[in-house]
């Protein structure tokens, strides 16, 4: 099981990662969707229980793709924050402190439906944020899944995830990437997302994303 599939995508060789990001080597570029960084310390202050320590691995986590591949920009495909709360100060000062490790990187948000509501990021952070599309070569690289009428789209929103079926009625549901002819979708990359059961057109295929590892879905799943 490989840590990262090479497609041919619209004239271009990018890199569909098992950490649920892509990588377009021409570009030097990281592209990843749906971090929604502070949606657990939201949550808290609505008084529900949920997990700590989402955030530091969502940096954790980039921290290690930085490293492994090399990477001159991050483009992050909407939704940076979860909402207005996510602009609190512990969220602020781990994302302060994890901009000032990575002071060189390009880093440009796309505009998502959640970063609407939540605000752009500080000024101090040097995050470009820009409405959809993003246009960067034979690409349109958006939020929404909306098709483009003369680029391949790069999207995230949905949260795509496939169901694999074990036996009898065991089965596992894992994030995935949905490579269609006009339209692709990343997974999301956060750590509590959750995520939308999808199931591939005839022009589309499914990669699947766990412990590692990322395989080309079959047709018969759902």
């Amino acid at each position: 099981m490989s840590s990262h599939i090479a497609l041919q995508l619209a004239g271009c060789e990018v890199w569909l990662l098992a950490d649920k990001a892509i990588y377009w080597p021409e570009q030097q570029t990281l592209l990843i969707a749906d971090l929604h960084l502070g949606k657990a310390a939201t949550y808290r202050q609505l008084g529900q229980p949920v997990p700590h320590g989402t955030t530091a691995d969502n940096f954790l986590r980039l921290d290690q793709l930085l490293q492994r591949y090399t990477c001159q920009r991050l483009i992050v495909l909407g939704d940076f924050l979860h909402a207005r709360q996510a602009q609190n100060t512990a969220t602020l000062q781990a994302l302060g402190d994890w901009r000032r490790r990575h002071a060189a990187l390009a880093i440009t948000l796309i505009r998502g439906n959640h970063d609407r509501h939540a605000g752009d990021p500080p000024p101090a952070l040097s995050i470009e944020t820009v409405a959809e599309p993003l246009l960067l070569g034979p690409f349109a690289l958006q939020h929404e899944p909306h098709a483009h009428a003369s680029h391949h789209v790069l999207a995230g929103h949905v949260h795509p995830a496939y169901r694999l079926h074990g036996r009898g009625r065991q089965s596992l549901r894992l994030p995935c990437f949905v490579v269609g002819e006009r339209v692709s979708l990343l997974p999301s990359f956060g750590s509590f997302t959750g995520g939308f059961t999808v199931r591939a057109q005839v022009d589309e295929k499914v990669f699947v994303v766990g412990d590692g590892g990322i395989w080309e879905a079959p047709r018969s799943g759902s």
